[in-house]
C-alpha cells in the first residue's frame, strides 16, 4: 500500500468514511495512514462548525435531498432518473433561487441558448455572459501574434472570465452556472465570482465536453496519458 504523509483518498480501498464510526471500538484502526481523517482530525470539527451556519446547513440539507431524489427503487433495484440539467432546475427551485447567471464559452453558444430557453421556461430569470465580453485583444495579456488560434495577422478577443464573474456579481444572481469555460479561465472565474457557483459542463474540445471519456480510454486509445 502506498505510503504518504498527505491525503490520498483516491488510492484507498478501505472506505472507512462510509462506515458508522461510532459503532466501532477503534474506528480508524483499519484506515490507511494517508487517510485524511487520521491526518487532519481537527478539521472535521471545524467543518462541522461551518455546517452549523444557517446558509451552509440549508444548502447541505437541500443538496442531500437532491441527491436522494436522483434515485428510485424499482423491482429490478435502484436506478437513476434525473440528468444534470434537470437536477440543476430542481436544486435551484429547492433553494428558492430566481435569478440564474450563465458564464459560457463562445464555443458553446448553441448550448447556452438552449440552456437559457429551458431555464426561462421553468420560470427563472436568466442572465448570461459570454467569455469574449469586453472585446479585449489578446495582446493585452501578453499573447504574441504566433500564439493566436486563427493566425498571427488576425484579431482575437481574449477570454475574460474575471469580467464574466464581475458582471454576474453586479447582476446579483442567486446562482452562477459555468458552461464550458476553458481550463484556467474557469479557475479565474471561480476566484472572482462572489455568488454561489455550480458547473453544468466543462470544456473538452475532443470528447464533446465529456473529459471522463479520456479516463475511461486511458488503457486503450489514450494510453499515452499513462506515459507507458
Amino acid at each position: 500500500m502506498t505510503k504518504t504523509n498527505h491525503s490520498m483518498c483516491s488510492k484507498c480501498s478501505k472506505l472507512i468514511c462510509k462506515t458508522d464510526l461510532q459503532a466501532e471500538n477503534d474506528p480508524l484502526g483499519e484506515a490507511p495512514e494517508y487517510c485524511p481523517m487520521k491526518l487532519w482530525p481537527g478539521l472535521l470539527d471545524e467543518a462541522l462548525e461551518e455546517y452549523k451556519k444557517e446558509e451552509n446547513l440549508e444548502c447541505a440539507r437541500l443538496a442531500s435531498i437532491q441527491e436522494f431524489e436522483c434515485y428510485e427503487h424499482t423491482p429490478q433495484g435502484i436506478r437513476t432518473r434525473h440528468p444534470r440539467i434537470e437536477e440543476l432546475i430542481m436544486f435551484a427551485q429547492k433553494c428558492n433561487y430566481h435569478k440564474l447567471g450563465i458564464a459560457f464559452c463562445s464555443g458553446l453558444e448553441h448550448e447556452a441558448r438552449l440552456l437559457t430557453r429551458i431555464l426561462e421556461k421553468n420560470g427563472f430569470e436568466v442572465v448570461s455572459v459570454r467569455c469574449k465580453v469586453g472585446a479585449v485583444p489578446k495582446e493585452e495579456i501578453g499573447i504574441r501574434p504566433e500564439e493566436k488560434i486563427a493566425g498571427p495577422e488576425k484579431w482575437e478577443s481574449m477570454c475574460n472570465p474575471i469580467l464574466q464573474a464581475m458582471i454576474l456579481n453586479a447582476e446579483n444572481v442567486d446562482l452562477a452556472i459555468m458552461l464550458g469555460l476553458c481550463i484556467g479561465h474557469d479557475t479565474l472565474f471561480i476566484k472572482y465570482c462572489q455568488r454561489p457557483i455550480t458547473v453544468l459542463a466543462v470544456k473538452d474540445r475532443v470528447t464533446g465536453h465529456n473529459p471522463l471519456a479520456a479516463l475511461y480510454l486511458s488503457s486503450s486509445y489514450y494510453r499515452r496519458l499513462m506515459k507507458d
